[in-house]
């Protein structure tokens, strides 16, 4: 059973009608997605007293309370995915939104969502998201009461939170005392050890000069962490193994913190050896209650920013979350903290936890936490802000299942997670569903037409999947993600699909070098099917191509036509009276598969058609024998509206989303878990012929160097006639806000510099010439 309650306060005619109200939105937000709507609701809605509603939906009950809402009206002070996610708490409990855009986001999803919506500037996030009096007008104008920050932008700025305080109104977040103390690295540091909180050893004083950052760095021992004081997101970090990335880390650290926080400070600390990063998410009312919810393992990272997190940690146990949980909790004490806030821990191979930072917001990976507990934290922190109390104690809070969250980014996986701008041609995510089997969950910002824009995070959204254990949440995670559609810009579906397949990720094995570890240089660069998954993707690719013949030779009616007054044969019934024996037609094919990683795969197969099954027009079931191995009966409909493909084969227990991307003169490009492939098929007269088709010569671009990502050109390092070594630092582009170094690509001289400093870069637009 599923209990949303909602505390009353003072029962009404409006009151009830409020009730009413939250209840038919619950369920229409989380019901809807099993197909089943609201069937069913109204026969189950009974008032249990004066004060309480219950209503019965499915196997689900859910009892809402009357009651006035903590606020009639707030702003939602962020954009995108966690500007929709708070909408939706926010129109659950009855209270009305107010979105705030910039100019590039007047058609957003999120002011979509809401019930108003202000322009508060231009698109350059400074000069609109950041605008502070903007937003404080925009209360005004609409009246908002409170305003939600959401993650990033204003969330940890504490003179936003002075300033709505100044104005009488309602900071959805903790103290500003709260957010200065913590916001600061260095001094949050210091109050942790006076909290009796473990810290990493390091340097608590500011770094001036790359000098002194080696000077430092040396006295710590290698290797050494450098972070911006003011940091978060992974924006101004470097680690450094050496005298030459110490200088060179504390340069880019420094830059991209100035960029990002308008605050370059800078210190070093040691880097933990083996370390996973597990964070625990606390929950504070104003009243002195706070609490400590199951920790998050969120050691998956690129370029220290979280791409996969999950709920509980495969590593912990109950001993050492409580422990870690303690410790969050004094520090929350010490700096008397309110609202949903996380303490970042890194944690070493024997269980010892250090302090990293403490963020005052909620955070991204907000809902693995949400689905192991039940709890709401949007709903929480609204509660609190409006000065209620907690009503739920640290005895009651145990992980219920498991839960996964992969972030899915508008980057380029096989191009060092460099991003990608344009428009969402095609945005088809999987469905949301919650059963007995568990829950997927989308958290998203965009549809189709969005515009993944240079200006803000490339973040499209985040897929986040319950299950009662962690192999049965990876497998619901992997079925979502095959059955994830985008096109238009290139994203990191493909790298999330593989970690979900890679044995150390399943076994639990997990550090924050993972990324590095298992996709040494040159990085990621494509899924490598085993044996197994070309056998099937060989033999889904035949069967999409038999399909394809067969549809191609009917033209008669579906259901037939009425001629003259008469019933004609329909093509299904024809092939029928056509085909009185159980196979139709096969073929033997040879299936080339070239994928961005590894050789071409030739498999040699048999395939045979069997006859169409009543109401069918072509086959749906094959009897396929690949490299002559034991026949298998595999079962197929033709490609969804959404290019998906759903094969499966009942002796095995294979179930396979493909996505149909494209039909070539050839054959195919299909994607299986979650990488693209190129299929050719080919009769075996043909595959002999193609011996003798000439090859294409591949061009040598290594004379040219060209920006693997649209941004700003922020340094050129290199003047014309400079002799270069291959690796040498060239220049940094800016993009999204992350300083990214380009680096010579061989050893050779600048020949011509056609990029200037301050300009504006489009996708493999080119820099610079070598000769």
């Amino acid at each position: 059973m599923f209990c949303q309650k909602v505390f009353c306060q003072k029962p009404s005619i409006d009151s009830q009608r409020i009730a009413v109200r939250c209840a038919f939105l619950l369920v229409s937000e989380r019901g809807m997605h099993s197909g089943s709507g609201m069937r069913g609701f109204s026969r189950g809605f009974s008032i249990m007293s004066p004060k309480v509603f219950r209503c019965s939906f499915g196997k689900r009950d859910f009892s809402v309370a009357a009651e006035k809402p903590p606020f009639d009206k707030i702003l939602i002070a962020n954009r995108g995915e966690i500007a929709c996610r708070v909408a939706k708490t926010a129109r659950r409990m009855g209270i009305k939104t107010v979105a705030i855009y910039s100019e590039a986001d007047a058609r957003a999803v999120h002011v979509k969502s809401c019930d108003e919506a202000v322009c508060v500037g231009p698109p350059a996030s400074s000069q609109s998201y950041l605008n502070i009096d903007a937003i404080v007008e925009a209360m005004k104008l609409t009246g908002a009461q409170a305003v939600h920050p959401g993650y990033g932008f204003l969330s940890e700025n504490a003179g936003f939170a002075e300033r709505l305080e100044k104005e009488g109104l309602v900071f959805i977040g903790p103290s500003p005392f709260s957010i200065r103390s913590m916001g600061d690295k260095i001094e949050s540091k210091k109050l942790a050890i006076q909290a009796g909180v473990n810290t990493i050893p390091g340097q608590l004083g500011l770094i001036l000069t790359e000098s002194d950052a080696v000077r430092v760095s040396k006295a710590i021992g290698y290797p050494v962490m450098i972070k911006a004081s003011a940091g978060g997101g992974g924006k101004g970090m470097r680690i450094a193994h050496n005298d030459e990335e110490a200088a060179e880390g504390f340069r880019l650290s420094k830059a991209e913190a100035s960029a990002s926080f308008g605050d370059d400070r800078i210190f070093i600390e040691k880097f933990v050896q083996q370390p996973r990063h597990i964070e625990i998410q606390i929950i504070a009312d104003k009243h002195g209650n706070v609490l400590y919810l199951p920790e998050r393992e969120c050691s998956i990272q690129r370029r220290n920013q979280k791409v996969i997190e999950e709920a509980p940690s495969p590593f912990l146990d109950e001993q050492t979350w409580r422990a870690m949980g303690e410790q969050a909790v004094s520090l929350a004490k010490a700096v008397h903290y309110h609202s949903a806030g996380t303490v970042e821990m890194m944690v070493d191979g024997d269980r010892n936890f250090y302090f990293l930072e403490m963020n005052t917001r909620l955070q991204v990976e907000h809902p693995v936490t949400e689905l192991v507990t039940g709890l709401d934290l949007v709903e929480m922190m609204i509660r609190v802000a409006a000065g209620e109390s907690i009503k739920i104690h640290q005895n009651e809070i145990k992980p219920k299942g498991w839960a996964m969250e992969s972030r899915i980014y508008a980057e380029d996986s096989l191009r060092n997670f460099l991003p990608s701008v344009g428009v969402l041609h095609r945005y088809i995510p999987p469905d949301e569903s919650e059963d007995e089997t568990g829950v997927v969950r989308i958290d998203a910002g965009v549809e189709e037409g969005s515009e993944i824009s240079i200006h803000y995070d490339p973040m499209i959204g985040k897929l986040v999947t319950h299950a009662p254990t962690r192999i049965e949440a990876i497998n619901k995670m992997k079925t979502a993600l095959d059955a994830f559609v985008v096109k238009g810009v290139r994203c990191n579906i493909n790298f999330v699909r593989d970690v979900m397949d890679n044995p150390r990720f399943m076994s639990g094995d997990l550090t924050t070098h993972f990324i590095a570890q298992e996709y040494p240089p040159p990085g990621f660069r494509g899924h490598a099917l085993t044996e197994v998954e070309g056998n099937e993707l060989s033999a889904i690719a035949a069967m999409l191509h038999m399909q394809h013949k067969q549809q191609a030779k009917l033209f008669l009616q579906p259901e037939g036509s009425h001629v003259a007054g008469r019933q004609t044969v329909g093509r299904a019934a024809l092939v029928s009276v056509m085909s009185p024996d159980h196979i139709i037609g096969e073929q033997e094919l040879v299936v080339s598969i070239e994928g961005t990683v590894g050789e071409v795969v030739k498999k040699r197969l048999h395939i045979a058609a069997r006859r169409p099954k009543l109401g069918h027009v072509i086959s749906t079931e094959f009897v396929i024998t690949v490299q002559d191995r034991v026949p298998r009966i595999l079962s197929a409909d033709l490609p969804s509206n959404s290019g998906l493909y759903l094969a499966k084969c009942a002796e095995t227990g294979m179930v396979r989303i493909v996505q149909a991307f494209e039909k070539t003169n050839s054959g195919y490009i299909l994607s299986m878990s979650g990488s693209p492939y190129k299929i050719t098929i080919r009769s075996e007269r043909l595959e002999e012929l193609s011996k003798y088709m000439p090859i294409k010569v591949e061009v040598d671009h290594s004379s040219h160097l060209c920006t693997p990502m649209p941004g700003k050109m922020h340094s050129i390092a290199v003047k014309e006639g400079e002799t270069v070594i291959a690796g040498q630092e060239i220049c940094v582009v800016e993009a999204m806000k992350m300083q990214n170094v380009l680096r010579a690509p061989k050893d050779s001289t600048v020949k011509k510099i056609h990029a200037k400093v301050g300009q504006n870069l489009a996708l493999d637009e080119c820099i610079m010439e070598f000769e």
